[in-house]
């Protein structure tokens, strides 16, 4: 019996592609996540020269970066609602137009600090905290039935990459001009992905006539609601998840992460090493080879999480984190040393890797309020992060040394590692 040219279109049609879309967005978020993610850590780089070449005290450009610090958390969860609620396109493209404005304007226009806290501290924290994790789990809810773990781990990986890998790049524009070049290059780098976000990035799979990767076409369908308010599906979100005891567990759990990475790498690792007599050139490539580490660690963790218990990961990557921080007040030198690279190689690993499994928690307990609830998780993380970044200097201050800072860390780390555990088992 001849086959008819209806059969041959049905046949087709049900042929699935060999490079499944979902992936292309994967890039082009990808993209997006590295250009913020530059703007996240140039601020240690550029505070001296400010203050050689502006007069500005620490204390004023501190402010800014508090500020931005906040709004990096805050905005978050508003982000997705609003990324539901207008597309995900519309808010990212946004998100990227406020980077590259105020990276202009912070090298032009900056008479005074007040204008910096303005510019780099609300403009870029509205911006980066746009363009997050939370923008991460938006983007591999609506394009990944399966696999979603790897795509998640992939698109964190690249939010880290932004903030490390990138500081050698810009240390050396710096030395090589001013302080205005690697601000104008974090601009530069965002309109880059401005052009990918506004070319390739698309809302849904059903935009292009597909399905998420690994669903069924005939059960998929787009259950995205953007007729609800988006402050108002947020503060629902939040009240919501209030009332759930795994929220807490999982806020407290970030918090403890936030404190033992961002609040304590950022603001002490350097201040640490150089007290070892470490120039701030050898740290700042200590810093990158964890920023590059973060990506083997995350992108592991996502193909992990897929596959194993989440609740176990957390429980492994806490404890190994706790362990390596314990160790580091022997290893430090007065300059690089195999420990030492060894011990930023094992902590980059861990560094992000709690975030593929705290991600597929939260889809687990949540549903389709997941990345808004994430959101506000990541708050916490923010939150412990500059409770981290406070304590330290104290912990400096009053007893001259940050040796007991890490043994706190280590401490944090066994209560997370403990908190990881608890929850229902995943089916």
């Amino acid at each position: 019996m001849g086959i008819s040219a209806v059969d041959i279109e049905q046949r087709t049609i049900r042929r699935a592609p060999r490079f499944h879309p979902a992936w292309t967005m994967v890039a082009v978020a990808a993209l997006a996540l590295v250009a913020a993610g530059s703007f996240a850590t140039i601020a240690g780089l550029i505070t001296e020269p400010l203050v050689e070449t502006k007069g500005w005290s620490r204390t004023g450009i501190g402010a800014a970066v508090a500020v931005n610090m906040v709004l990096y958390g805050v905005v978050g969860p508003f982000a997705a609602a609003m990324m539901d609620r207008y597309g995900i396109r519309r808010v990212t493209s946004s998100a990227l137009l406020a980077l590259i404005a105020s990276s202009v304007l912070t090298a032009i226009w900056t008479p005074s600090v007040f204008w910096f806290v303005l510019w780099f501290g609300f403009a870029v924290g509205v911006g980066t905290g746009s363009i997050t994790t939370v923008f991460a789990a938006t983007v591999a809810n609506r394009w990944f039935y399966r696999k979603i773990g790897l795509a998640t781990g992939l698109l964190t990986a690249a939010g880290v990459f932004g903030q490390f890998a990138m500081l050698p790049l810009l240390s050396v524009l710096l030395e090589r001009a001013d302080w205005r070049a690697p601000v104008l290059a974090c601009g530069a780098l965002a309109s880059a992905a401005l052009f990918g976000v506004a070319l390739f990035l698309r809302e849904s799979p059903a935009a292009i006539g597909a399905v998420r990767y690994g669903a069924d076409a005939e059960t998929e369908s787009d259950s995205t609601d953007r007729q609800v308010n988006p402050f108002a599906r947020t503060i629902t979100a939040l009240l919501r998840a209030l009332r759930d005891s795994r929220f807490w567990v999982l806020a407290s759990m970030f918090a403890l992460c936030g404190a033992t990475t961002n609040g304590l790498m950022w603001s002490h690792f350097t201040p640490a090493a150089h007290d070892h007599g470490m120039a701030a050139t050898a740290a700042s490539g200590l810093l990158a080879i964890i920023g590059v580490a973060n990506i083997l660690g995350t992108v592991s963790a996502g193909w992990l999480t897929d596959r194993i218990d989440p609740r176990l990961l957390l429980a492994v990557f806490f404890l190994g984190r706790g362990v390596s921080l314990a160790l580091l007040p022997v290893l430090f030198t007065s300059g690089w040393s195999p420990d030492l690279v060894a011990f930023a190689v094992v902590f980059g690993i861990l560094d992000v890797a709690t975030v593929p499994p705290t991600l597929t928690l939260c889809r687990h307990y949540f549903g389709a309020d997941s990345a808004l609830t994430f959101g506000w998780i990541s708050v916490f993380h923010q939150l412990g992060a500059g409770a981290m970044a406070l304590t330290g200097g104290l912990i400096r201050d009053v007893n001259g040394s940050y040796t007991p800072l890490w043994i706190t860390a280590a401490l944090a780390c066994l209560i997370a590692a403990a908190l990881g555990t608890t929850g229902s088992r995943l089916r």
